[in-house]
This record gives structure tokens, sequence and C-alpha cells, in this order.
């Protein structure tokens, strides 16, 4: 294998570097620095901008106005994104519309995909389950139902699928379940559900925010951002916009995941070089502290963390970009990536907290905020424990050798 980027992969990265390079968090003001919780919306602006830099829609076809590139390439980016923590639901739009690109139908694609590639509306996914420790498809059932009349994914008055009134005869699945900690929940157009049909299969429904049979319930995140607590209460959703693809939801589920994994490695790059700047400069009985041995070992060990994230990093992202065949599934590489992930970044926060001592507590220094956001992502990745009884499990089922 070749982990070497290619040329269109580090465009889009250097793309993304100018993007956020006017949103850096210790610029004032910075929409990342916000006191309290920060419930109104994204910021809207650097969505804009994202979108006129063809960056939501690096996953798409060029018939989509997308740059067809791949997992690797909007890992990339979102390592760039989360140096600057930036407030965006650029990895869950991204992977929903990658996700109805690989496996949902023509109406659908040609329902969304150019619109979400050009910003006009978001996505995003109900990937937590119930209580945020479950499997997400267990939380929703679906069952079909061939009512004639069945209205479509939202209400809106869309013609084109996702949106509008089904034609007489056409049938729907009818949604029942509950999904917490959906991010931005309040400001997406869309939400991509996964749900388990009577057969013991899992299918992915596009429901739009306000459709009915839909309820909302606010949570607020250890980021300070808005969540929801989807509630789906008999929801019908046309056919058309449920997809019932084997492996869908396993392969969004893999590149959600995968996209975190980036978000913590670019924080954790961010949060170490803000280290090393203040031991350079904080002196201690007339030297920088950086001099002394104990601060040098602990910042090394975190430099370790930080190479190992990236390297299991690219081997998920590469195995979800190329579809390679190896000894074990892909989501093997998957759960050695959120291994690592979820250790590293926590590590790596708590040692800078340390070395920069009461400092790094101020609300005026933006290291509260990357302390803030990195316990999100921890949480988001789930313990390391649990990954790896999963992949002992996927060890036992695929023995190497």
């Amino acid at each position: 294998m070749d982990f070497t980027f290619t040329e269109e992969q580090q465009a889009a990265a250097e793309a993304a570097r100018g993007v956020f390079a006017g949103v850096a968090p210790d610029a004032v003001p910075s929409p990342a620095l916000t006191r309290g919780a920060v419930a109104d919306d994204f910021d809207r602006a650097l969505w804009a901008r994202l979108a006129s830099s063809d960056l939501l829609s690096l996953l798409l076809d060029e018939e989509y106005g997308g740059a067809g590139l791949d997992a690797i390439a909007l890992c990339l980016v979102l390592r760039e994104a989360s140096k600057v923590l930036a407030r965006t639901p650029l990895l869950e739009s991204s992977a929903a519309a990658a996700a109805l690109q690989a496996y949902g139908g023509p109406e659908l694609k040609s329902s969304l995909l150019a619109r979400a590639g050009r910003g006009e509306i978001v996505l995003t996914v109900a990937a937590n389950g119930r209580t945020g420790h479950d499997p997400a498809e267990l939380a929703v059932t679906a069952r079909q139902n061939d009512t004639a009349g069945a209205t479509g994914a939202t209400g809106t008055g869309d013609e084109h699928g996702a949106g509008g009134t089904g034609e007489p005869g056409a049938g729907e699945w009818v949604l029942d379940g509950v999904q917490t900690v959906v991010p931005w929940a309040y400001d997406a157009d869309f939400v991509v559900v996964p749900a388990r049909t009577g057969d013991d299969r899992s299918v992915l429904a596009v429901v739009a925010r306000e459709h009915e049979g839909v309820v909302l319930a606010e949570q607020i995140s250890t980021t300070g951002e808005r969540l929801g607590e989807l509630r789906l209460e008999s929801a019908r959703i046309a056919d058309r916009d449920v997809i019932t693809a084997d492996g869908a939801w396993e392969w969004l589920r893999a590149l959600l995941t995968t996209g975190t994994c980036a978000q913590a490695l670019g924080l954790g790059e961010r949060v170490l070089a803000m280290t090393g700047e203040y031991a350079g400069k904080r002196e201690q009985f007339g030297h920088p502290i950086a001099t002394f041995q104990a601060v040098a070992v602990q910042a090394a060990d975190r430099y370790i963390d930080l190479r190992a994230m990236e390297v299991t990093l690219w081997q998920a992202a590469w195995r979800i970009a190329s579809g390679a065949p190896g000894a074990l599934p892909a989501s093997g590489d998957v759960a050695v990536a959120k291994i690592w992930a979820s250790e590293g970044v926590r590590r790596v926060v708590q040692t800078a907290q340390h070395l920069h001592g009461g400092f790094g507590a101020d609300v005026d220094y933006p290291l509260h905020r990357y302390h803030a956001w990195a316990k999100h992502l921890e949480l988001s990745l789930g313990p390391a424990a649990a990954h790896e009884e999963a992949l002992g499990d996927l060890l036992a089922a695929h023995p190497l050798g």
C-alpha cells in the first residue's frame, strides 16, 4: 500500500488551510471562543466559503458538481478544520452525501446531491442510537407499508423526492424510535436515520427535520454546541427516500468514525503545537520549561501518540477509499484507529493542561475550548476497551495466517 497523498488530495488540504486560516481560534474575535452554549447556528459564513472553495463536494462525482475524491481527501480537510475548531457540519453533511451517492436511488441523488455540494442544504446523520452506547440501527424500527397515496419525506413541496408528495400507489415506510445527540439537528435540512426492519436488515431513511412525526428535544454537548434528541413517531417516509442496499449503513458509519478520528488528530496536533510554543516561552528558575527533561519526555510521548493516531487513521481511510480486501474487514482498521484516537486525544489535552498550569484554564486562552472539543470527540468515539473487544472478536472470526 502507498499512503503518499495524490496531487488532488494535497490540493484539497491546501485549499482547506486557506479557508480556515481566517478562523484561527487564537484570532479575536473567533466564533469558536464564544462563551457559554453556542446554540444559535453553525458558522454560516465559513460554510459559504467552504462551498465556494468546492470543499463541500469533495466526495461527489462530477455530474453533481463534485471533485470525485475519496475518504482520504475528506479526512485531510477535516484535519485542518479541527485545528481551528471549525463550527460546521462538514463531516456529517459530506459523509451523508457520499452515502447517498454510493447507495441511493437516482431520484434521491438528483434531488439532494448537487444542492448539498453547493451548500444550499445541510445533511446530518443520527449515529448514536437511543443512549449513545447502543447500535444506532437498533434504536429505530422501520416497517414497509404499501398504502396508496404515501407522503414524501418532508412535506416541503419538493417534487424531486426527499421532500415531495408521493404518487398515488407509491410505497412508504413507517419509522418509530429515538436517536440521541444528533449533531446539528436543529440546523440541518435532512437527517439520515439508520433503522432496523422486521427481517433484521439495516436501512437508511432520509428524513426532513420538519417532517410530520419528527420531534426534536434540545441537548447541549460538552463543546457548548446544540445537539438534538430525534424522536420518530410513526413518521411516514416515501419509499424513494429509504436506502435498502446491503452495507450502506456500515459504510456510512465507518466513514463517520474515520472522519472523527481525523478531527481528533488535527485537534491534537494543534494542542501539542500550542504546548510547545508555551513551554518555549514560560521560564522557571531562569530557563524555559521546555528545556526540563520531565517536560520534554511528556511532550515526546504525546508526539508518539499523534503519530500512531495518524498512521492508523490513514490505514482506515485508505481501506474505505480503496475497498481493498484484507485479512480483516475494514471495520478492523477502523477499530484500531478509534482505539488510538479516543485514548490519544485525551492524553494530549491532559498533558497540555498540565504543562500550561493554571494558564490552561484561563477562558481568555483557547486551550480550554480545545479541551472541551477533545472530550466531545473522545465520548463520540467511545472507550478504547470496547473497540479492543470488538477487534478481538474480529480476529477470532478471521484468524490471521
